[in-house]
């Protein structure tokens, strides 16, 4: 064991960086004509991308598939070694077949491709060389070729996997943008975690469960006071005497009153409420609410339903459901 020390350690790291991000950059140069065949030839596929792959690419190879599944383009994950023993049964007439390989010419993809090949679905190469076995085989080759890895030895896949997995990114991306892939498709197929509550929690999630505050801008002090205590979140809305909004009165909005009276008696709800509130629609996104809020640096919003005061959502509610 060679002891090393913190600056050469940091050394070896950035080394390390440096040399992927070199491979990364040189991969936009193997864009081309083939590469914008494979995504058509998924795009229009009439069934799923199995993606295969041996050692470190298998590894990869699940990366993709769990990208593409979740960009809307259904995908398997079939090990090539386990091909040969059983799991090719998981292709299917129309699927096509991804096979990543850093060499194209490992044992397994030498026995896995004839047998794919046998069965007449196509074969997508994701290989450094054409020239290989896997690309000479293959109906179409998308090029990953690196210079070096950042193995100090040139033997452990690292710029290799890397490129591998960039370029399976960009596949997945391609194919999202091809099939006008919205936010509210994404949101279907991540519906749990905090990603998927910022995706699909609507305002009128939250303020159903919520007391509904208000009172008429000519009401005392004395009752807003009570009906922003009694609802429990920090404000009410004040409406005119035909039931339109006309402002909202917080609890800043107190305490700044009693700082500039001392004789509140006189004071109606309409003296001191804020106009033109901040507010959000009935169907508007949560964390658009989060958003707002942020802004503005405010703590409550009052929503309307087709421009009616139908509630308020307080910040701690969205805190309190994990959307952020």
């Amino acid at each position: 064991m060679i002891p090393k020390s913190p600056e050469a350690i940091k050394n070896i790291a950035v080394r390390t960086i440096n040399t992927e991000a070199h491979a990364v950059k040189k991969l936009a140069g193997y864009i081309d004509d083939e590469f914008a065949r494979a995504i058509s030839i998924i795009f229009n596929g009439k069934g799923r991308l199995i993606v295969t792959g041996i050692g470190k690419s298998a590894i990869i190879g699940h990366k993709i598939v769990a990208t593409l599944n979740s960009t809307g383009t259904p995908s398997v994950f079939m090990h090539a070694a386990d091909a040969i023993h059983g799991d090719l049964g998981i292709i299917q007439e129309n699927d096509i077949v991804l096979c990543i390989s850093k060499s194209g010419n490992s044992p397994e993809i030498k026995v896995l491709v004839p047998l794919i090949r046998n069965m007449g679905n196509n074969i997508i190469a994701m290989v450094s060389d054409r020239e290989s076995f896997l690309g000479q085989k293959a109906d179409i080759s998308i090029l990953t070729p690196v210079e070096e890895e950042a193995c100090p030895n040139n033997l452990a896949p690292t710029s290799s996997t890397t490129v591998q997995l960039v370029m399976g990114d960009a596949i997945a991306i391609c194919l999202l943008e091809c099939r006008g892939f919205t936010g509210k498709d994404y949101a279907r197929f991540h519906p749990g975690g905090s990603l998927g509550k910022k995706l699909y929690m609507r305002v009128s999630d939250f303020f159903m469960e919520n007391k509904i505050p208000g009172v008429s801008i000519n009401d005392s002090i004395s009752r807003s006071i009570v009906e922003i205590s009694s609802k429990r979140l920090g404000a009410t809305a004040v409406l005119d005497e035909k039931g339109n909004l006309a402002g909202v009165i917080t609890d800043g909005d107190l305490r700044r009153m009693l700082e500039r009276s001392a004789d509140i008696g006189s004071l109606k709800a309409g003296d001191i409420m804020t106009k033109n509130p901040r507010t959000i629609d009935f169907d508007a996104l949560a964390i658009d609410a989060f958003d707002l809020m942020k802004q503005n640096n405010i703590t409550q919003l009052l929503i309307l339903n087709n421009g009616v005061y139908a509630g308020i959502i307080h910040l701690h509610d969205i805190l309190k459901e994990g959307v952020v």
